[in-house]
């Protein structure tokens, strides 16, 4: 295996995929981003949907599933899932995924998880059907303060830092902050600075320490305040379409646009960056259909063609061999299972096990 194959890659784990009390309140009893996958129509003539999924259906809450899942992930080079973790000021959702799903199939295994604070609530009302709503609806915002960020770390850090397949860089737990963004925009730097170091005094104190803390999508404002106010590293989710571009854009000129802005990141952060790379972009099963009209928003636009396993490869070989080369701790993939956004790594009736076997390869080299 040549070097950079050495490097570790997570998948990110959007857990949607099960039944929760809080959407059956908004949506009929059991109901899961399942039914919004298999409502999903044709946008154009060479549009690939509605998605099958190879797998069909399948409740990940229960652990033999998720032990599917572990399988093929650790056999095509994933070392490690990084769950969206809810958390809105002590409230929780969607953890069925991680706490009845995973860590049961998880034991004994090589395979290691992660937490992405999830700092927005998922959408109440999908199709989304009014192109006028905000595009973030101010009640799915995660409001924080120096008092709650630490309640949140304390819940994760004896949860699970302790956990023996919990993700460590070095000998540091990672977590990452999903909107960083607006974190450091509702609480100010000098907030940000003192619930991070409260956090790490915390952890340490209680023999879970260190932390490693990482940012997000940070815009151009915040890139040099972010080392610090004590982030670790910086690194994106999705990190592919131009959002305000055109309607249709191709994946390997967007894949190569992005990876140009890699090193700026670093630069401007004044951090180690971790390149995010994803198999594709194409959210309209989340949004309704108005025919010929195309809301220039969130989840109508944009839709990113052209993708297929052999171009997410080259995308990921590129990101491996810049973390490897700039002493990167990790590289993401966005993500395993995010079906209705259209980047997803489980297989489909299209291309089988394609996009995983193109991890694989990618691991081996050129």
């Amino acid at each position: 295996m040549p070097a950079e194959g050495m490097v570790e890659i997570g998948a990110y784990y959007y857990p949607g995929w099960h039944a929760c009390p809080v959407r059956d309140a908004a949506f009929p009893a059991g109901w899961s981003e399942w039914d919004l996958l298999a409502g999903a129509t044709l946008r154009f003539p060479e549009h690939r949907q509605p998605l099958r999924p190879l797998w069909g259906r399948e409740d990940e809450s229960i652990p033999a599933v998720f032990a599917k899942k572990i399988a093929a992930a650790r056999q095509h080079g994933i070392d490690f899932f990084t769950f969206a973790f809810y958390w809105s000021r002590g409230k929780q959702l969607l953890q069925g995924a991680l706490d009845r799903g995973f860590l049961p199939a998880a034991q004994g295994s090589s395979c290691r998880f992660a937490l992405m604070w999830a700092n927005r609530m998922p959408r109440r009302v999908m199709p989304v059907k009014d192109p006028q709503a905000a595009l973030i609806d101010p009640q799915r915002l995660v409001y924080t303060d120096p008092a709650d960020f630490l309640a949140f770390v304390q819940c994760v850090g004896e949860r699970y830092f302790a956990h023996p397949c919990y993700l460590r860089l070095g000998d540091a737990a990672y977590l990452s902050i999903f909107d960083t963004t607006f974190f450091l925009r509702q609480l100010g730097a000098e907030h940000v600075r003192r619930a991070i170091a409260d956090a790490r005094a915390w952890l340490t104190a209680q023999g879970l320490g260190p932390l490693h803390l990482a940012a997000i999508d940070p815009i151009a404002r915040d890139r040099p305040l972010l080392r610090s106010l004590g982030f670790d590293s910086v690194t994106h989710y999705v990190f592919l379409p131009e959002w305000k571009g055109d309607w249709l854009q191709d994946y390997a000129t967007a894949a190569a646009r992005k990876a140009e802005e890699w090193d700026m990141y670093a630069r401007e952060c004044g951090l180690p960056y971790c390149p995010s790379v994803s198999p594709g972009w194409d959210a309209t099963p989340r949004s309704a259909e108005f025919g010929r009209e195309k809301p220039r928003q969130y989840p109508w636009w944009p839709i990113v063609t052209g993708s297929s396993p052999g171009v997410f490869r080259t995308a990921l070989r590129q990101a491996m061999e810049y973390a490897w080369t700039h002493s990167s701790p990790c590289c993401h993939i966005a993500s395993w299972n995010e079906w209705t956004e259209g980047h997803y790594l489980e297989p489909d009736a299209d291309f089988g096990y394609a996009w995983l076997e193109a991890v694989r390869e990618a691991r081996r080299g050129p």
